[in-house]
């Protein structure tokens, strides 16, 4: 997303984190949680730890703020930002996404106007009858929960959708807090999909489950060319950034 930092776990780990060409130690023994003010901060050695802008890392649950003190406690002799997921979704919650809410909400609701629940493929047989059968429930989830109604194309020409629809899924998202608009911002390009990042936001679909879902077209040429080293490591970090994602919604309740 453009204004915001890069969601991949690489990337941010460079740009979320400004490290030095030092790599950085582990200064602290303990973590723990503890309530400070409305929410709940993360501590080590007693100690609030600070954002890459410097703002103190407070959660608004304590699940949350456990989620991100596992990052913390999981480190070992040296920091290595690229494994801690929650701690870059905290960060980016507090020092971006508070700041631009609106442009946030737009990006997401563009997607809800090229959501990939809504193009199937144009051959073979197989794979449209399984897209079709595995992403209508979805689509009809959000018509009949939401009222975010989106018509179904065949192959890759962009098909408009309903004004009422886009603005419908600007909506949802802009009545979420950071937190959780974060995790929405972070899921939809994930799963190249809103209905699919905003069933995960609520609940309806696990992480796995969705990730799935998205790649259909992807599982069925695997199925017929098979699957190399390279790809089946990056499906597998994408997978568990889905399943992180649904963790992160859990715990903000």
């Amino acid at each position: 997303m453009s204004h915001i930092p890069p969601l991949d776990p690489n990337v941010a780990a460079r740009k979320g984190f400004r490290e030095s060409e030092e790599r950085l130690k582990r200064f602290w023994k303990a973590v723990d949680v503890a309530a400070d003010g409305d929410g709940w901060a993360v501590r080590l050695d007693g100690r609030v730890p600070k954002t890459p802008a410097h703002a103190r890392m407070i959660l608004p649950t304590e699940a949350a703020a456990r989620l991100v003190a596992a990052d913390w406690a999981g480190q070992g002799e040296f920091i290595d930002p690229a494994t801690m997921p929650a701690t870059r979704l905290a960060a980016t919650a507090i020092d971006r996404v508070s700041q631009v809410r609106e442009a946030v909400a737009d990006e997401i609701a563009a997607f809800a106007g090229s959501d990939c629940l809504c193009y199937l493929a144009e051959a073979p047989a197989s794979l449209v009858s399984e897209q079709a059968q595995a992403w209508g429930p979805w689509r009809d989830w959000a018509a009949r929960t939401h009222g975010i109604t989106l018509e179904v194309a065949q192959g890759i020409i962009h098909r408009p959708q309903a004004p009422e629809s886009i603005a419908r899924t600007r909506a949802l998202a802009l009545a979420l807090d950071d937190f959780a608009l974060t995790g929405l911002a972070t899921a939809v390009p994930l799963l190249g999909s809103a209905v699919l990042g905003l069933a995960l936001q609520q609940g309806e679909i696990g992480g796995a489950a969705a990730f799935e879902l998205s790649r259909i077209d992807e599982i069925f040429q695997e199925r017929q060319w098979g699957v190399d080293d390279e790809a089946a490591e990056r499906t597998a970090a994408r997978r568990a950034e889905a399943e992180l994602l649904e963790r992160w919604f859990r715990a903000l309740g």
